[in-house]
């Protein structure tokens, strides 16, 4: 008989306890003898030495465990801003998820985040409320916090006592023992037989209310709440109950054609790069031939394991509904459909935009080749690094979410491949967009072959609306082959503008062209293109846009003035503060650029007493003198003499 599997992971803003949670379920699922403990680096999902020495999860950490004859797969997600990229890579995995809040701190900017990806998605949620034990644990408001800031009224299952000390107790009101008025009454409203029974004042069975209960947890009608102190052990045995009690089990048939999502890249020092899927359908064993949809290659599968923190199992065989490491799979990436599509692999879920780009240097001018082969497989576990390799300027960039996540590339960097690295001051990302609407023109005919005469309308667009590319030339004009050349074209055109960023909120239209029956090849159209557009935005001139983020802060009535006064001083604006209890809350929108160190002088300002919270709201206008212009990186187009010749490899 097929094991019963939940696949869960646990999520929270950083320094919530999810990690102590994790170490707690291992402990009491017998897969250690003693629960690891972050502050003193034995965590066991803290595997990488950075992590172990800063007492944070920098990465996403796997593990399986069983409970009540019920294998739990589990996955610790990093909680601080800058990992986001991989937690929206492990969103598309779970089939429930536990949201960890601390009962001191409450109701952070990241848990909001969090929160609102899980319900739009309508992944079945339950919240625990952690760190009772500490001195200003306040449950009650960290509840009113959740009905006003995340808008869900969740189902309190419990009941605490003795808050902010060791002593603190909890108290199930959710029993065949004791169950809570108010809870039978939420549960029986969803149910006309229960209802109906219970207008008669018929007693409910508990087992009826339970199973009704899990129902409605699995269809996110309700979200359980439960509480905790994890690093007492308080709690989490309540909490593994309630897991395999109300989260589903994952769905598909293992006689079905494999499906299946490649949601991570790992790297083992023996069997090197393990990809992380989740199947959907279907089965993958030892040494079989599997084909990977994305990259149209098949692969022969080298070793099936079941993931732990730190090391792997052989399995032999993997079926539908779990998850696994696949080793052999030379070819696979982030995001990869291996087999066959399948209506119920999630889409893709994004949380953050890296705002920042930076460039790197190894310390050592040797090592350069070495540092662009680690930075490569790096990108490759995490694509949102959109490494870039200039080598024409010998240039290595990425784009980062924050300071923190630089320094633990350079541990890793460090550590994982011996490379001593420096990143460089990181820059904000601009974009650019056309000032006006005007024409683009090329006509590429020399050096023979070639022919390939093209005119672009470029048009702005709309804030958000990034490339709305459309031909309305004939095919008897260019044939249809090498207007499919164009529009691949486009994007890696509009790379780099003519202020050397992105260019986006644009309506492209190719209104004219000509090919040439002897003289027209394949791949002529992809190389004028660039040349076309960017001729294009000559003629339109471009206006910069720069990332603004929205914030949200709550200080003391006394600090209004000053803080009022930064924000102004930053190009920023505000809305009306509401005034609370001596203390007031002010939300408005700040340019990043300006901004950069605004939560660390603003801490130092209150003592520490001042909350801010921020998110990215978007791209805005600004002038030349407020963001920055920088040199066209590689072979501009606009040198069409030495482009032509680098497009058809005939200089390096």
């Amino acid at each position: 008989m097929k094991q019963q599997i939940r696949n869960i992971a646990i999520m929270a803003h950083a320094d919530a306890g999810k990690t102590t949670i994790t170490e707690q379920f291992l402990f009491l699922g017998g897969r250690t003898r003693q629960p690891g403990n972050v502050d003193q680096g034995t965590a066991q999902t803290d595997n990488l030495p950075v992590e172990q020495e800063r007492g944070i999860s920098v990465r996403s950490a796997h593990t399986s465990l069983e409970w009540n004859d019920i294998r739990i797969n589990l996955i610790d997600t990093p909680g601080h801003v800058d990992f986001s990229a991989d937690v929206e890579r492990i969103m598309r995995v779970p089939d429930g998820v536990v949201l960890v809040i601390s009962a001191v701190e409450g109701v952070q900017a990241h848990t909001g985040t969090l929160w609102s990806a899980l319900r739009e998605r309508r992944i079945p949620v339950i919240f625990f409320i952690n760190k009772l034990d500490r001195v200003g644990a306040d449950s009650e408001s960290v509840i009113l916090a959740i009905e006003k800031e995340l808008h869900i009224r969740p189902l309190c299952l419990q009941e605490t006592a003795g808050e902010g000390n060791q002593g603190v107790s909890i108290a199930g009101v959710w029993s065949a023992a004791k169950m809570k008025s108010q809870l039978v009454e939420k549960v029986v409203a969803s149910d006309e037989i229960l209802l109906e029974r219970y207008l008669e004042n018929q007693e409910p069975l508990f087992t009826d209310l339970d199973r009704q209960l899990s129902s409605l947890v699995k269809q996110c009608e309700v979200y359980p709440l439960l509480f905790g102190a994890a690093k007492l052990g308080l709690g989490t045995r309540e909490l593994l109950d309630a897991v395999i009690q109300y989260f589903p089990a994952p769905g598909g048939n293992s006689e079905n054609p494999l499906s299946a999502l490649v949601y991570g890249i790992g790297h083992d020092k023996i069997m090197g790069k393990i990809a992380h899927v989740r199947l959907f359908g279907g089965r993958i064993s030892n040494r079989e031939m599997i084909y990977n949809a994305t990259r149209d290659v098949g692969e022969k599968v080298t070793q099936v394991r079941r993931i732990f923190p730190g090391r792997y199992d052989d399995i032999g065989m993997v079926e539908a509904g779990d998850i696994a490491g696949i080793s052999g799979l030379s070819s696979a990436r982030v995001g990869d459909l291996l087999g066959f599509a399948n209506e119920n692999i999630p889409p893709e879920v994004k949380l953050r935009t890296p705002l920042l780009t930076v460039q790197v240097k190894a310390a050592s001018p040797g090592d350069y080749p070495a540092l662009a082969d680690a930075m490569l497989e790096l990108a490759a576990e995490d694509p949102a690094l959109e490494f870039e390799w200039l080598r024409e300027e010998a240039e290595l960039h990425v784009k980062i979410m924050g300071w923190i996540q630089m320094e633990i590339l350079e541990r890793i960097l460090a550590d994982r491949y011996g490379i001593i690295a420096r990143f460089e001051n990181p820059t904000v990302i601009y974009k650019e967009t056309p000032a006006t609407s005007g024409v683009g023109f090329v006509q590429y005919w020399m050096p023979k072959p070639c022919w390939a005469i093209m005119k672009f309308r470029i048009e702005p667009g709309e804030r958000g609306s990034g490339v709305v590319y459309q031909s309305i030339v004939q095919v008897n004009d260019v044939q249809q082959k090498y207007q499919n050349e164009a529009a691949c074209s486009i994007d890696g055109a509009l790379k780099q503008g003519i202020k050397g960023w992105e260019v986006t909120d644009l309506r492209i239209t190719f209104i004219e062209g000509e090919d040439h029956p002897m003289h027209s090849r394949a791949g002529d159209f992809a190389i004028a293109t660039p040349m076309g557009i960017m001729n294009g935005l000559v003629n339109t001139g471009t206006t910069l846009l720069e990332p603004v983020i929205r914030f949200q802060i709550n200080a003391t009535e006394d600090l209004l003035g000053a803080i009022a006064s930064d924000i102004t001083r930053m190009r920023g604006s505000f809305e009306t503060p509401a005034m609370e209890n001596g203390r007031f809350e002010l939300g408005g929108i700040v340019p990043l650029s300006s901004s950069l160190d605004f939560p660390v002088k603003l801490s130092s300002r209150s003592g520490g007493k001042a909350r801010i919270s921020t998110h990215f709201y978007g791209y805005r206008e600004c002038t030349d003198e407020e963001g920055v212009i920088r040199p066209y990186k590689g072979i501009s187009p606009l040198d069409t003499a030495k482009y032509i010749l680098k497009a058809r490899r005939a200089i390096q």
